[in-house]
């Protein structure tokens, strides 16, 4: 069984979208994804600096952009044994898995996006990640100092979120064989900074029909396999404020007989998490077309 994962925020990089336009029809339909977001994703995806495609409002939508556009050119995720995203890359996922058509998809997560810089720019927050040590008292660490584990993806990896002078001092009396990395991020994601972006969102999400999936999709909010589309739509809303949980995401996909795992564009992250929580799975991180042979052999090979 293969299993299909879309990656967060933080995955871009400079001109990862050129090799992409290449493709026929790519043009066309990354037009249609720019305007269904109301955000240019090829030039954001071509010619943007690092700078501007860190921007919250710019990174989300270029990043489920990418992934609609690399699983068109493969040939859609039907025969994907399962789907499952990282944060936004949980919208890459749903839209994959026919919960929202590809429109819905693209302007709920571009108003993810600027509800979340917006939340950021409120009060001085961020996220480190916190690398290596004992998992408990890694938890209890960032816990003591008020903060909260925005991210807990397994492989000796969690990243807190809160208060900056809090990481500050988490990061200058760090755990037991840990090290402390600041992220590159607008704010504390994940949390409870993000709550009006959460309520952005409720009211958008009130207004759409979504499907309900038909390829089990894995919830980066506990790991759960949720077969209703507006259950799928409810935890994408409310994941904005709530931690993920991609430790449970891959114990799930272990339990379902995963032997596979393709990752889509802007890929790595989490063929790097695979590495080292899915030991003896295939894994391929598609970054460049001209791994699309690779990537459906490998669909063809692990296809139940």
């Amino acid at each position: 069984m293969i299993a299909i994962v879309c990656p967060g925020q933080g995955a871009q990089a400079p001109g990862f979208l050129s090799p992409w336009l290449e493709l026929p029809g790519a043009h066309e339909h990354l037009a249609a994804l720019s305007e269904a977001a109301g955000v240019d994703l090829e030039a954001h995806g071509t010619v943007s600096d690092e700078e501007t495609i860190k921007d919250t409002a710019v990174a989300q939508p270029l990043l489920v952009g990418a992934g609609l556009l690399a699983l068109r050119a493969l040939g859609g995720a039907d025969r994907a044994g399962a789907l499952a995203g990282h944060s936004v890359g949980e919208f890459t996922a749903a839209a994959a898995a026919g919960v929202l058509p590809e429109p819905d998809a693209m302007a709920l997560v571009a108003l993810r996006g600027r509800a979340m810089a917006q939340a950021s720019a409120t009060e001085p927050t961020g996220m480190s990640a916190v690398l290596g040590g004992d998992p408990q008292a890694v938890l209890a660490a960032i816990e003591t100092r008020g903060l909260t584990p925005a991210n807990v993806n397994g492989a000796g990896q969690v990243v807190a979120a809160g208060d900056l002078e809090a990481l500050a001092a988490l990061a200058a009396e760090p755990p037991a064989r840990t090290r402390v990395v600041p992220l590159k991020v607008a704010g504390a994601f994940h949390t409870r900074y993000m709550a009006p972006a959460v309520d952005a969102l409720a009211r958008a999400a009130g207004d759409l029909s979504p499907a309900d999936p038909v390829v089990p999709l894995v919830s980066n909010r506990d790991g759960r396999v949720v077969a209703g589309g507006r259950e799928v739509l409810d935890r994408l809303v409310a994941q904005v404020s709530h931690p993920v949980r991609w430790d449970l995401c891959m114990e799930r996909l272990a339990e379902l007989g995963v032997t596979a795992v393709l990752e889509l564009p802007p890929a790595g992250t989490l063929v790097g998490l695979a590495k080292r929580g899915l030991k003896g799975v295939e894994l391929l991180a598609l970054s460049t077309p001209d791994q699309l042979d690779a990537a459906r052999t490998l669909i063809e090979e692990h296809s139940a």
